[in-house]
């Protein structure tokens, strides 16, 4: 792998994201094409470096694909798609032992990988690496790429839009009349990129190019996730005019340490998976009398839960008793988690420590299938940047990881076949800055980052009501025109890029909720509180022409 600081060059892959879905695709490819990987901060800064669970996959001889199939399609409310399903599970076993090939250390017994459980899971099934399995496989698919003299990884270097093949010569009379309010398939070729160490913005050219930029769970004010969650990949796609789907299944994840000075510190699921439950403060158990499941029911359920629990004693959290793991298996099993606890001050082998809900992942996103294609050609999504069918309403715990790879896979060939293709890369226009300038002060950036995601937090929450959702859209509306305001008439920068790229996604979210009137998977609204078997499908977004934006600005 080539590690290049400064001017990036053309690829047959441009790869938009170093997390598990860009890096194995990259990896896939490598052998048989140049790929050229810009990812916005540092080259292991993703969602992947901080999922603590692991990769579902069945690997023992209780378990079945039949009911690994069961489980994710109970979790996803009747929105997963089955064949969807069926094909992600079958691929989980060569998508750990892939992994493993490539250097991931994952925890073992004996031969054996060691098989953990969580949250809506009928068996154990879920491979780890301690509780840091992201990490671990963000490590050994870093350094199999630095090996690679094909990947080139550029970071620091932020993806401003798409290249679109329509911005770069007039469609005659024909190709661009309307048909039912579309034209005929427009294609990507590439993307402008912003070089966040000098402040220039390039034409970075690709026959083919890969989304593969995470989620967007920087949109609310509590949340898991890094600060490069900003839904970078939604927001192009759909300035391009890909269609997304499902953005209104945010999943907040249950249990997130309390406390000032832990920036959304994740309490793995997997530690209820080995015995831990949730009390109120006052010390009494409740989700017994919320599910069968009790502890161990899917994340919505229990994140609902635990909100409602919270607002009816007026607390600010609950508690997660860890002690019936038992201190040596706890120690064993989750060291990460009670070391940070331990500097945080509270000892979870001996106390119960407090936990809030916080917005986790996004089972929504770029329409794509198991291909990775999308509705642009020459674009592919993997990841958590993608909508496949898989997730449904809510996702599985533990098949986000899986999904990248089976999906990065599958995506990757058809990147070499559109590589193997060759032909001259097209021209195309320079990044447009002309009449622009420094803005004379960061306050409004700042003030627009806090108002999106205060607003969301606050009305698109864990619990919705109609009332709430049509005060985000007009709030998000007046927050996205000044941005735009401010995206027309000054330099670019990276904080400009994110937060526009936030409010946009925060409107298709609301968009999204407000298209699904019933409770169904991560989407709950007390006016709506049923489920409905009309609305038994996936909101899709189109993009109308009228939003279409002008080419490099």
């Amino acid at each position: 792998m080539t590690l290049v600081a400064g001017q990036g060059r053309d690829a047959d892959v441009l790869v938009l994201g170093s997390g598990i879905g860009g890096l194995f695709l990259a990896l896939s490819v490598a052998e048989r094409a140049r790929v050229t990987i810009v990812t916005k901060r540092q080259d292991h800064e993703s969602n992947t470096n901080y999922a603590q669970g692991g990769i579902a996959a069945v690997l023992s001889g209780t378990d079945s694909f039949a009911l690994h199939v069961r489980d994710t399609m109970v979790a996803g409310a009747g929105l997963c798609h089955p064949d969807v399903v069926r094909d992600v599970v079958r691929g989980g076993p060569d998508a750990v032992r892939e992994l493993a090939a490539l250097g991931a250390r994952f925890t073992r017994e004996g031969a054996d990988f060691e098989l953990g459980r969580e949250g809506g899971h009928s068996a154990r099934r879920i491979v780890h690496a301690g509780d840091l399995t992201g990490r671990e496989i963000e490590r050994a698919l870093l350094a199999a790429a630095a090996r690679n003299p094909n990947v080139t990884l550029l970071e620091n270097h932020l993806a401003v839009d798409l290249l679109l093949e329509s911005h770069l010569a007039p469609l005659s009379r024909q190709e661009g009349r309307a048909a039912g309010g579309t034209r005929r398939r427009d294609a990507v070729w590439g993307a402008y990129v912003l070089d966040r160490t000098n402040g220039r913005i390039q034409p970075f050219r690709a026959r083919a190019t890969v989304l593969a930029t995470g989620g967007s769970g920087k949109v609310y004010l509590y949340t898991s996730n890094p600060d490069i969650a900003t839904g970078d990949g939604v927001a192009m796609a759909w300035r391009a005019g890909a269609p997304v789907a499902n953005l209104e299944f945010v999943q907040f994840h249950p249990t997130c340490l309390y406390h000032p000075r832990a920036k959304s510190f994740l309490i793995s699921e997997a530690v209820r998976g080995e015995g831990a439950v949730l009390r109120a403060l006052d010390g009494t158990r409740f989700m017994e009398r919320v599910h069968p499941q009790a502890d161990l029911a899917p994340r919505d359920i229990v994140a609902r839960a635990i909100d409602a629990t919270m607002k009816k004693n007026g607390d600010d959290s609950v508690l997660l008793d860890c002690r019936p793991i038992g201190a040596a298996r706890l120690q064993r099993r989750f060291p990460n988690i009670v070391s940070r606890c331990r500097e945080l001050g509270f000892d979870p082998a001996k106390e119960p420590i407090p936990v809030v809900p916080a917005a986790h992942y996004q089972c929504g996103g770029v329409l794509a299938d198991l291909d990775g294609r999308t509705a642009l050609d020459r674009l592919y999504a993997v990841g958590e940047v993608a909508c496949t069918g898989l997730h449904g309403a809510n996702r599985l715990a533990s098949n986000s990881l899986l999904e990248a790879v089976v999906v990065a896979r599958r995506a990757a060939e058809q990147c070499v076949q559109r590589a193997a293709a060759g032909g001259r890369l097209p021209s195309v226009r320079g990044w447009d800055a002309r009449g622009t300038r420094k803005p004379r002060e960061g306050v409004g950036k700042t003030h627009n980052w806090d108002a999106v995601r205060r607003l969301m937090w606050n009305y698109v929450g864990i619990v919705r009501t109609d009332e709430r959702l049509e005060k985000a859209r007009r709030g998000l509306a007046h927050i996205r025109t000044e941005i735009e305001h401010d995206f027309e008439r000054h330099v670019l920068d990276a904080d400009l890029i994110e937060v526009r790229n936030l409010a946009l996604v925060g409107a298709l979210v609301v968009r999204s909720a407000r298209r699904r009137p019933e409770s169904r998977g991560l989407h709950f609204n007390l006016d709506h509180p049923r489920r409905s078997a009309a609305l038994r499908r996936d909101t899709v977004l189109r993009r109308r022409r009228s939003d279409a934006p002008s080419p490099s600005r």
